[in-house]
Protein backbone atom coordinates (compact mmCIF):
# COMPACT_ATOMS: atom_id res chain seq x y z
CA UNK A 1 0.00 0.00 0.00
CA UNK A 2 1.56 3.50 -0.79
CA UNK A 3 1.28 5.84 2.85
CA UNK A 4 3.21 8.81 0.52
CA UNK A 5 -0.78 9.44 -1.20
CA UNK A 6 -3.74 8.02 -0.17
CA UNK A 7 -5.29 9.00 -3.20
CA UNK A 8 -3.66 6.20 -5.36
CA UNK A 9 -5.35 3.55 -3.30
CA UNK A 10 -8.85 4.99 -3.83
CA UNK A 11 -10.77 3.60 -6.43
CA UNK A 12 -11.51 5.46 -9.59
CA UNK A 13 -14.75 4.33 -9.75
CA UNK A 14 -17.61 3.96 -7.69
CA UNK A 15 -20.63 1.99 -7.17
CA UNK A 16 -22.59 4.81 -7.53
CA UNK A 17 -26.39 4.70 -9.59
CA UNK A 18 -25.84 3.75 -13.12
CA UNK A 19 -26.21 6.81 -15.27
CA UNK A 20 -30.13 6.98 -17.24
CA UNK A 21 -29.98 6.16 -20.84
CA UNK A 22 -29.99 8.77 -23.32
CA UNK A 23 -33.30 10.82 -24.12
CA UNK A 24 -35.18 9.20 -27.03
CA UNK A 25 -34.65 11.32 -30.52
CA UNK A 26 -38.03 12.23 -30.51
CA UNK A 27 -37.66 13.66 -26.93
CA UNK A 28 -34.72 15.55 -28.59
CA UNK A 29 -36.47 17.02 -31.06
CA UNK A 30 -39.14 18.11 -29.04
CA UNK A 31 -37.19 19.74 -26.60
CA UNK A 32 -35.36 21.62 -29.70
CA UNK A 33 -38.94 22.17 -31.29
CA UNK A 34 -40.09 24.01 -28.10
CA UNK A 35 -37.30 26.69 -28.06
CA UNK A 36 -38.15 27.41 -31.78
CA UNK A 37 -42.24 27.26 -31.21
CA UNK A 38 -41.38 30.38 -28.79
CA UNK A 39 -39.37 32.69 -30.83
CA UNK A 40 -41.99 33.95 -34.01
CA UNK A 41 -44.00 35.27 -30.82
CA UNK A 42 -40.98 36.70 -29.20
CA UNK A 43 -39.81 38.10 -32.68
CA UNK A 44 -43.33 39.52 -32.77
CA UNK A 45 -42.90 41.68 -29.30
CA UNK A 46 -39.68 42.63 -30.58
CA UNK A 47 -40.42 44.06 -33.19
CA UNK A 48 -43.56 45.89 -31.86
CA UNK A 49 -40.54 47.07 -29.03
CA UNK A 50 -38.34 48.42 -31.73
CA UNK A 51 -41.21 50.91 -33.29
CA UNK A 52 -42.65 48.72 -35.99
CA UNK A 53 -46.49 49.50 -35.72
CA UNK A 54 -47.67 45.83 -37.02
CA UNK A 55 -51.06 47.02 -37.15
CA UNK A 56 -51.54 49.06 -33.78
CA UNK A 57 -51.81 53.15 -34.84
CA UNK A 58 -49.66 54.59 -32.44
CA UNK A 59 -52.21 56.10 -30.28
CA UNK A 60 -53.00 52.53 -29.21
CA UNK A 61 -49.05 51.65 -28.88
CA UNK A 62 -49.34 54.33 -26.55
CA UNK A 63 -52.15 54.10 -24.47
CA UNK A 64 -52.27 50.42 -24.33
CA UNK A 65 -48.91 49.18 -24.35
CA UNK A 66 -47.21 52.02 -23.12
CA UNK A 67 -44.82 51.73 -26.01
CA UNK A 68 -42.89 53.42 -26.42
CA UNK A 69 -41.87 53.77 -22.49
CA UNK A 70 -41.85 50.98 -20.36
CA UNK A 71 -44.04 49.10 -22.16
CA UNK A 72 -41.14 48.54 -24.74
CA UNK A 73 -39.00 47.25 -21.71
CA UNK A 74 -41.06 44.65 -20.66
CA UNK A 75 -41.73 43.48 -24.20
CA UNK A 76 -38.29 43.04 -24.67
CA UNK A 77 -37.91 41.80 -20.75
CA UNK A 78 -40.65 39.35 -21.77
CA UNK A 79 -38.88 37.87 -24.81
CA UNK A 80 -35.82 37.32 -23.18
CA UNK A 81 -37.45 35.60 -19.97
CA UNK A 82 -39.55 33.81 -22.53
CA UNK A 83 -36.95 32.45 -24.94
CA UNK A 84 -34.14 31.76 -21.73
CA UNK A 85 -36.90 29.92 -19.85
CA UNK A 86 -37.83 27.32 -23.36
CA UNK A 87 -34.05 27.53 -23.95
CA UNK A 88 -34.49 25.42 -19.82
CA UNK A 89 -36.10 22.56 -22.35
CA UNK A 90 -32.79 21.59 -23.63
CA UNK A 91 -31.44 20.57 -20.08
CA UNK A 92 -34.03 17.71 -20.06
CA UNK A 93 -31.96 15.76 -23.41
CA UNK A 94 -28.95 17.33 -22.78
CA UNK A 95 -25.90 16.41 -20.19
CA UNK A 96 -26.55 19.83 -18.02
CA UNK A 97 -29.49 18.39 -17.35
CA UNK A 98 -27.87 15.75 -15.26
CA UNK A 99 -25.15 17.99 -13.58
CA UNK A 100 -24.63 21.44 -13.55
CA UNK A 101 -21.95 23.07 -15.62
CA UNK A 102 -19.33 23.99 -13.46
CA UNK A 103 -19.53 27.98 -14.58
CA UNK A 104 -22.58 28.28 -12.40
CA UNK A 105 -21.68 29.88 -8.99
CA UNK A 106 -22.08 27.30 -6.23
CA UNK A 107 -23.99 24.48 -8.08
CA UNK A 108 -21.82 24.22 -10.63
CA UNK A 109 -20.08 20.39 -10.63
CA UNK A 110 -23.12 18.87 -8.83
CA UNK A 111 -25.85 16.42 -9.80
CA UNK A 112 -29.48 17.69 -10.94
CA UNK A 113 -31.63 16.13 -8.51
CA UNK A 114 -33.80 14.61 -11.23
CA UNK A 115 -36.87 14.90 -8.61
CA UNK A 116 -36.60 18.57 -8.40
CA UNK A 117 -35.94 19.25 -12.51
CA UNK A 118 -39.56 16.83 -13.39
CA UNK A 119 -41.37 19.07 -10.46
CA UNK A 120 -40.22 22.41 -11.86
CA UNK A 121 -40.38 21.32 -15.42
CA UNK A 122 -43.96 19.47 -14.46
CA UNK A 123 -45.06 22.94 -13.09
CA UNK A 124 -44.13 25.08 -15.63
CA UNK A 125 -45.62 22.59 -18.62
CA UNK A 126 -49.03 23.39 -16.40
CA UNK A 127 -48.61 27.16 -15.77
CA UNK A 128 -47.85 26.99 -19.63
CA UNK A 129 -50.97 24.80 -20.85
CA UNK A 130 -52.73 27.45 -18.89
CA UNK A 131 -51.46 30.53 -19.94
CA UNK A 132 -50.27 29.98 -23.12
CA UNK A 133 -53.10 27.43 -24.37
CA UNK A 134 -56.18 27.14 -22.14
CA UNK A 135 -56.14 30.85 -21.85
CA UNK A 136 -56.13 32.20 -24.94
CA UNK A 137 -58.87 29.48 -26.91
CA UNK A 138 -60.98 30.46 -24.23
CA UNK A 139 -60.16 34.25 -25.40
CA UNK A 140 -60.80 33.48 -29.28
CA UNK A 141 -63.82 31.39 -28.25
CA UNK A 142 -65.83 33.45 -25.79
CA UNK A 143 -65.01 37.17 -26.30
CA UNK A 144 -65.53 40.00 -28.30
CA UNK A 145 -62.74 40.68 -30.41
CA UNK A 146 -61.13 44.41 -30.03
CA UNK A 147 -61.43 46.62 -32.85
CA UNK A 148 -57.90 48.47 -31.63
CA UNK A 149 -55.74 45.28 -32.58
CA UNK A 150 -54.36 44.49 -35.71
CA UNK A 151 -56.52 43.73 -39.03
CA UNK A 152 -56.27 41.84 -42.03
CA UNK A 153 -52.36 41.03 -43.11
CA UNK A 154 -51.30 42.47 -39.86
CA UNK A 155 -53.53 40.05 -37.90
CA UNK A 156 -52.59 36.93 -40.04
CA UNK A 157 -48.84 37.46 -39.04
CA UNK A 158 -49.95 37.73 -35.24
CA UNK A 159 -51.62 34.90 -35.20
CA UNK A 160 -48.83 33.09 -37.06
CA UNK A 161 -46.22 34.19 -34.31
CA UNK A 162 -48.26 33.46 -32.02
CA UNK A 163 -50.04 30.14 -32.88
CA UNK A 164 -47.15 28.07 -32.29
CA UNK A 165 -46.94 29.59 -28.54
CA UNK A 166 -50.00 27.40 -27.99
CA UNK A 167 -47.72 24.22 -28.38
CA UNK A 168 -45.33 25.21 -25.94
CA UNK A 169 -46.44 23.50 -22.67
CA UNK A 170 -47.62 20.16 -23.85
CA UNK A 171 -44.64 20.03 -25.88
CA UNK A 172 -42.54 20.63 -22.44
CA UNK A 173 -45.04 18.22 -20.59
CA UNK A 174 -43.67 15.42 -23.20
CA UNK A 175 -40.10 16.11 -22.95
CA UNK A 176 -40.65 16.05 -19.21
CA UNK A 177 -42.15 13.11 -18.97
CA UNK A 178 -39.41 11.39 -21.05
CA UNK A 179 -37.09 12.57 -18.14
CA UNK A 180 -38.73 11.39 -15.77
CA UNK A 181 -39.18 7.95 -17.26
CA UNK A 182 -35.42 7.93 -18.21
CA UNK A 183 -34.49 9.06 -14.60
CA UNK A 184 -37.03 6.65 -12.68
CA UNK A 185 -34.45 4.37 -10.78
CA UNK A 186 -31.69 6.53 -11.23
CA UNK A 187 -30.82 8.96 -8.29
CA UNK A 188 -28.36 11.64 -8.12
CA UNK A 189 -26.50 11.57 -4.97
CA UNK A 190 -25.30 14.80 -3.25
Amino acid sequence: MNTDNPTLDTPTTTAATPSPPPPPRWAIRTAHLTVACVLPSSLWRLALAAGVPLGYSAAVLRQEYDAPGWGTLYMIALSLLSEALAFLTLGLVRPWGEVVPRWLPLLGGRPVIPKLAVTAAAIGATLLFLLCTALPLAQWLLLDHLDTGPHGAHLVLMQACYLPLMAWGPLLAAVTLSYHRRHRGHHSHQ
